[in-house]
């Protein structure tokens, strides 16, 4: 009989535990070593509440704290967040092909023809054949600068606008933030189907339901994260507001293309050829056209038209509005940033009444402010990818399925990549060769890799021409004696964090004509 002060009792206990504690302790070190570092989450929301209002800020705070690699879980789906240049560049050029999916998100099938677009839709043969018509049709550099005619009418449009405000209304500020939004949807609509809203019946309606768009894909589902809690979306109204949204636009979307099919049809029954405001193809034109030259090869079909059409017209107004409203707003908080950049500007144009995309391409000052204000104020502060294999990151374990949120916007303040990361110092970027074209990882306003936005150079063209002819044109003082300085720099949560307050300004002629 053993005693049960003899070691021999315990023996094999005691080797069973060790064995159980060395095991839980390996587990726990591979563990460790192949997920990334996690805030502590709640039940089922997970780390949902750490989001905040402003997203990008947020984060930025928590990977101060647990690292520029983190694993957060919103709702049931985790989640990769990613501050450092290494972890973008491992994601967006390393693990491009895994990284390549959107994430799937009930309103993106609901107002973008069951993702049949190229901006919402799944990686695959569908979203290769869509996204190559985008690139080698639509948006080439050729056909880009075809436009430049619509560019500069608009320009000139909007500049003509604020001569009548300001001459019939001396005493009130002017809109400039209206301005803007007027001048981006006016250059798309002619671009992408040949005639613009402004002045027309409907104007109101269209740009309403736009902004309403703008407004729901901003907001937060929580279905998409918590499915079993959708049913708030029926109680909060979101689901209703959704529905409405989508029915207006694929009016508005469906009219636009009818409008062309019926034109071709009259033409080639002998009818007259139609006039419109542009003599060239519009986008529309081009891409039913690739649907009839090449039916035998490829199917694009109309909803796939439409998606198209309306990506164009949320890519090419939103995000390109809130960068010119951002850059005019930074240059009016410093005085000798807005006193060279027009030094620069007056001096190509020459006193002549009105600048020329020609002029544009003489001032170098001009684009570094862009690129400077863009770096502040990114019109996608997060990029948002999701894998669709298992994947290494930076050493960490990715499971297939994980979303990733590239901040953007910390990356372009982090203090070990930019000197005085929260300045607005145009002047840096003619000590550095960093541009915003998806290959230097620093800058990422319009991403990189497979999903990269394929409107740069639209943009750039509209935004640089646009700012240039109002300061050009324009000295300008803020309403109630305010100071640039102290300018309301607050955002608006959504999909490009616009300013909260409109930008107003009272514009005082440099020229007389």
């Amino acid at each position: 009989m053993f005693s049960l002060l003899n070691p021999l009792v315990y023996s094999p206990l005691l080797l069973l535990f060790s064995l159980l504690f060395l095991s839980k302790w390996l587990f726990a070190s591979k563990s460790k070593g192949s997920i990334p570092p996690s805030p502590p989450k709640l039940p089922f929301i997970g780390n949902l509440h750490q989001l905040g209002f402003l997203p990008h800020r947020n984060l930025r705070k928590l990977a101060h704290k647990y690292g520029p690699l983190m694993l957060l879980h919103f709702g049931s789906r985790p989640a990769l967040i990613v501050s450092s240049i290494e972890g973008a560049r491992d994601i967006m050029k390393t693990n491009d092909l895994k990284f390549s999916n959107r994430p799937t998100k009930s309103f993106g099938h609901k107002l973008f023809y069951d993702t049949k677009d190229v901006a919402f839709a799944t990686y695959g043969e569908h979203w290769r054949q869509l996204k190559s018509i985008v690139v080698m049709q639509l948006l080439t550099n050729k056909r880009v600068q075809s436009f430049h005619n619509v560019r500069e009418e608009e320009a000139a449009y909007m500049i003509s606008k604020i001569e009548k405000q300001r001459c019939s209304s001396p005493s009130a500020p002017v809109n400039l933030s209206e301005m803007f939004i007027e001048l981006t949807n006016d250059v798309i609509c002619r671009i992408a189907y040949g005639r613009k809203y402004t002045g027309r019946e409907g104007v109101r309606k269209f740009k309403y339901v736009l902004g309403e768009l703008v407004e729901v894909l901003g907001a937060f589902n929580v279905a998409d994260y918590i499915p079993w809690l959708g049913w708030i979306n029926r109680l909060n109204g979101l689901d209703a507001k959704v529905e409405k949204v989508g029915r207006e636009l694929d009016a508005i979307m469906e009219g636009v293309v009818e409008e062309h099919i019926e034109r071709y049809k009259r033409e080639e029954s002998g009818g007259v050829k139609e006039e419109r405001d542009i003599g060239q193809q519009d986008l529309v034109d081009v891409l039913l056209e690739i649907q009839k030259d090449n039916a035998d090869k490829y199917t694009l079909h109309r909803d796939s038209i439409k998606g198209v059409v309306l990506d164009m017209f949320l890519a090419g107004t939103d995000t390109t509005f809130t960068a010119l409203e951002w850059t005019m707003t930074e240059l009016i908080r410093h005085p000798k940033a807005l006193k060279k950049l027009q030094d620069e500007v007056r001096a190509v144009g020459g006193g002549k009444p009105l600048l020329t995309e020609d002029d544009v391409q003489k001032m170098p000052y001009l684009k570094a402010v862009m690129k400077e204000a863009i770096r502040l104020h990114p019109p996608a502060p997060l990029l948002i990818r999701q894998s669709t294999k298992d994947a290494n990151v930076l050493g960490y374990d990715i499971a297939a399925g994980t979303q990733a949120f590239i901040n953007n916007w910390a990356i372009a303040r982090d203090p070990t990549l930019w000197e005085n990361p929260d300045e607005f110092e145009p002047e840096r970027f003619f000590k550095t060769s960093i541009n915003f074209y998806g290959h230097d990882f620093e800058l990422l306003p319009f991403g990189s890799g497979r999903r990269s936005c394929p409107g740069i150079l639209f943009a750039t063209t509209v935004n640089e021409l646009g700012l240039a002819s109002v300061v050009y044109r324009y000295d300008f003082t803020l309403p109630g004696g305010i100071r640039g300085e102290d300018i309301d720099m607050s955002e608006v949560p959504g999909l490009s964090n616009p300013r909260k307050y409109p930008l107003l300004v009272f514009p005082k002629p440099y020229y007389t004509f």
